[in-house]
Formats: structure tokens, C-alpha cells, sequence
């Protein structure tokens, strides 16, 4: 990690047993501020998109992630309030409240959802009831996992443990060894086929949903540094599948794709950027800490483009593939709609002027941005 800035010290006990671990929240630290972001040139319309609709939910203050289920989204706003919403008519199908702020959320698989709230409850819901609590064994920011009616958690602690969907069961729990620090922004967890995949430091990590042991390990990045902060490495956000292949990004050191059939390493280049990674069939997309946006070949990771100009020290979300354009939000409310060929700008939206809360998604035929302010906003092409 070359940058002090995402980091601040937020030292927390978390108990593991009769031990303690230390989180690190991860946010601008250093005493040097960011540089300004550069001015942006008049917005183009080379891409017609319209607004289709809109939606609000209370105001976003942690890290979200925005589930798609076909036509359904599920999103949440920090107070606890739980929203799915058909994204072809933009209206809710249920809005429900777990009752206390959230910490990390949501995971569904169309009829659970899932979050965690701050006090380290696991909550599950269904049809705009809650269904049970459970308690976790640490802190939770890696949005929960709903698949094969099991619910999947990692926690800060490097625990991972499956719960019954229905009954809040816990049906395992397997803890890895914890780091002195751990970051406080979602993490990677998915599955594929039959396997379990999570994000261990910096490895993708094979786990049989069944009983929670391994079954591979493949580094996308390794610790490096003489100190813990140096040392900190994880995988970060969105990821983008293609059948097996799974590609993801370690905070501050690299981009990568693993074969999950195999458990093994495609490639991995070093790449400098804190949120996950969208792409397609041909590339990778990433944004970069200094507002670059980075187009990855998907086969051997060879770079194809990079915007390095336009967005320069715009803080940005990962990026969403979508046809012929890449679409990023950043955190001075605007998204940036680029093409996928070459990075040059196609259009740009302005929701509501708050920060884009989380990394866009396509619902159907639909882009849907959230906001911090609790807009939900739908786009569609002209």
C-alpha cells in the first residue's frame, strides 16, 4: 500500500474468545489533503439516458452494497429500514425496519434479505417481516451471503459461518487467523456452483458451503511492509464473474482472476485503488485512487485503456459494465458514463448532488444509482 490517506486509526476490541482483535477503519488519514479533482469539460450526450424513476430511503451512512434479483433490487438505508423495489415499474414490493442502524447489508436471494446491524446482529427477513436474530461472534461489514436457503457471514474476526434461513440455526462456523487490522469496507463472498467463495487478506478462498472447510486457496495479493499498516491487504467490493472465472481486487496492491473450478491463478497485475471491480466477457474495469479508470484484458490482463485525465482524484465507485459503456459513480454526486472501448466520456448524471453510496447495478434494463442523501434513482437508455 503506497497511501496513508484511507487510513485512520479507530482501534476496537473485538472478542474472539478470551482474545482481542484490533479494526482499522479506513478513510482519509493522512495530514495532507486530497488534491482537488479536476474540472470536469461540458457534459456530453453521446448516449441517451433518461430517468425512469425514483425512489427514496433514509440517508446512507455505511458501506452498502445494492442486491438485483431479475427485476428486483434490495437496498437499506443506515437506520435500519430494509427496501426491495421492482425496478421495472420503480415501485416497492416491501419496506420493512430491523430496528437498529446497520453496519453492513444486504444479501438476498429474491425471497430472504439479509443484513447486520451495528451491534453485530445477523437479521433476516422475509416479505417485510423479520424473521430472527441472531448475534455474531464479531462485527460484520461484509454483506451476508443468501443462497441454497443458508445464509453465509464473514465477519471481522475471519470467521465464516452458514445460518438455516428459516430458523436463524447456525449450522458452522470456521475461524481463520486474524489480522492485527482488518478493513472497514465490504468484502468479497459469492458463490459458484457448489463452492463457497470469500475473500481471506488476499486470497480468494474455496470453502464447501456444506461443513465450511476449504477446499482451495489462490493469492490475488501477498502482505508486504514492515509494519501492520503496510502489511494490510484484502479483497475489496464488487467482483465480476464469467463462469468459473472469478476476478477481484486486493485494497491497494493488485487486480486479479482465479479459476474457481480449479482454485487456481489466472493472473494478477498491481493495480492502486480502493473498491472493487465490474467487467464483461473481453475486459476488467477498475478505478483507481487517483481517478483513473483502468480497462483489463479479461484473458491474460493486459492492459487495454486507461482514462487517466477526466476523473483525476475523483473519488469513485467500482465501475458497472452495461453494452457498450462502463459507468461509474463518484462522491461528489455525479455518474460517468464511459465507453467500454476506450474510456471517453459518453454522458454524465446528476441525481441528487450527494455522494453515489454504493457501486451501480443493472436490474433488468435498468442502471439503478443510490445516494447518501436515500435517492434511488432508475436509468434506462433513450
Amino acid at each position: 500500500m503506497n497511501s496513508k490517506r484511507y487510513l485512520t486509526w479507530a482501534p476496537a476490541a473485538l472478542r474472539i474468545g478470551a482474545a482481542c482483535a484490533l479494526i482499522a477503519t479506513l478513510a482519509a488519514c493522512s495530514g495532507t489533503a486530497r488534491p482537488k479533482p479536476a474540472e470536469l469539460p461540458p457534459s456530453v450526450a453521446l448516449m441517451g439516458i433518461k430517468q425512469a424513476w425514483t425512489l427514496k430511503i433514509p440517508k446512507v451512512e455505511f458501506p452498502l452494497a445494492t442486491v438485483v434479483n431479475g427485476d428486483q433490487i434490495a437496498v437499506a438505508g443506515a437506520d435500519g429500514t430494509v427496501v426491495v423495489i421492482d425496478a421495472r415499474a420503480g415501485t416497492e414490493v416491501w419496506r420493512a425496519s430491523v430496528g437498529a442502524p446497520l453496519a453492513a447489508g444486504v444479501g438476498s436471494d429474491g425471497r430472504l434479505v439479509a443484513v447486520v446491524t451495528a451491534n453485530s446482529e445477523l437479521v433476516a427477513l422475509e416479505a417485510g417481516k423479520v424473521l430472527w436474530k441472531e448475534r455474531l461472534t464479531a462485527q460484520a461489514y461484509t454483506p451476508p451471503l443468501v443462497a441454497g436457503r443458508r445464509i453465509f457471514v464473514q465477519a471481522a474476526d475471519r470467521t465464516t459461518s452458514a445460518w438455516d434461513g428459516q430458523s436463524g440455526r447456525r449450522l458452522w462456523s470456521q475461524q481463520r487467523t486474524a489480522e492485527n487490522l482488518v478493513l472497514k469496507k465490504p468484502g468479497v463472498l459469492l458463490a459458484v456452483g457448489d463452492t463457497l467463495i470469500a475473500g481471506v487478506g488476499g486470497r480468494l478462498v474455496g470453502i464447501n458451503p456444506a461443513n465450511g472447510s476449504s477446499r482451495w486457496e489462490s493469492p490475488i495479493a501477498a502482505p508486504r511492509g514492515t509494519n501492520d499498516v503496510e502489511r494490510l491487504v484484502d479483497l475489496t467490493g464488487a467482483v465480476s464473474r464469467q463462469g468459473d472465472v472469478v476476478c477481484a481486487r486486493a485494497y491497494f496492491a493488485s487486480v486479479g482472476c482465479v479459476d474457481t473450478a480449479r482454485g487456481a491463478l489466472l493472473w494478477t497485475k498491481p493495480a492502486v485503488g480502493a473498491d472493487g471491480v465490474g467487467g464483461d466477457d473481453r475486459y476488467i474495469f477498475g478505478a483507481e485512487d487517483s481517478g483513473a479508470v483502468v480497462a483489463w484484458r479479461r484473458s491474460d490482463g493486459e492492459r487495454a485503456w486507461q482514462q487517466a485525465d477526466l476523473l483525476k482524484y475523483r473519488i469513485l465507485t467500482a465501475p458497472l459494465a452495461v453494452g457498450r459503456s462502463v459507468i461509474v459513480g463518484d462522491t461528489t454526486g455525479l455518474v460517468h458514463v464511459l465507453s467500454r472501448d476506450d474510456g471517453k466520456p459518453l454522458n454524465r448524471l446528476n441525481p441528487d448532488g450527494s455522494a453515489i453510496a454504493a457501486t451501480p447495478v443493472l436490474a433488468g434494463n435498468t442502471v439503478v444509482v443510490v445516494t447518501r442523501n436515500g435517492g434511488v434513482f432508475g436509468y434506462r437508455p433513450e
